[in-house]
């Protein structure tokens, strides 16, 4: 794929995502500018999960052949996502609360792919690492769509929780290590290099942010319920 198509593609794409968002916020005018941002992200996480199992070359090795030049279906799928990737970056400097730590896994992961699109190498090693930031997506999104809905502490929020947090850390913390060894092992460029560290960090943090979130959630669900069951008892 060539660098002018992968730059049209991209420009296009940015365009297309905030088309998406613009028509969102017609369709929903009385939902948040978060709300609409996060229908677009989950549109785009089942697109870039989609593209990247299309474009994996061999599923006994998803991430083989490491350090080698890019398919033009990786390069498709990675220009796809680099789009989005710098609508969503312009979207976070409008969000009301802004996020640091956000904004640095868009920072790395912008620089991250555009270094392997400017390459056109390392496409197995980068399609892999966005099928695996991109697969607990949609469980991300729906947890804070619900809570705007008006599910926020029901069985169904708590559910969209744990299938999020349990998809997250298989894919992060299991998957994750494995591909930034594999991409520091071959004979990757610097960058690339520095960008899956980079990358496995951001996800450890937020690892451990999940897991505090969902020990606190099970533990309040506990609380709550004993709670219930005393006044029940106290009752009769």
């Amino acid at each position: 794929m060539e660098e002018h198509g992968v730059t049209s593609l991209v420009v296009l794409g940015v365009i297309s995502w905030t088309t998406a968002f613009l028509f969102i916020r017609k369709m929903f005018p009385k939902r948040s500018f978060v709300f609409c941002n996060r229908l677009v992200s989950t549109i785009h996480a089942t697109i870039a999960v989609t593209l990247a199992s299309l474009s994996v070359e061999d599923w006994s090795c998803p991430v083989c052949p490491l350090a080698a030049q890019s398919s033009p279906q990786q390069m498709k799928a990675l220009a796809v996502s680099l789009s989005y990737l710098i609508y969503d970056l312009i979207c976070c400097l409008f969000d009301k609360q802004f996020s640091l730590d956000n904004v640095f896994h868009h920072l790395v992961s912008i620089v991250g792919i555009g270094a392997g699109l400017s390459y056109q190498r390392c496409g197995s090693e980068m399609v892999a690492a966005l099928w695996i930031t991109e697969v607990s997506s949609p469980f991300l999104h729906l947890r804070e769509i619900l809570k705007e809905l008006g599910y926020r502490d029901t069985d169904l929020n708590l559910a969209a929780d744990i299938s999020f947090a349990a998809i997250f850390s298989v894919a992060r913390m299991g998957g994750g290590p494995y591909l930034t060894y594999v991409t520091l092992s071959a004979h990757n460029p610097f960058l690339i290099k520095g960008m899956a560290v980079g990358l496995q960090l951001v996800s450890t943090f937020w690892f451990y942010k999940i897991a505090r979130m969902v020990i606190y959630k099970l533990t309040k669900r506990t609380s709550t319920a004993k709670e219930a069951d005393i006044n029940h008892k106290s009752e009769n």
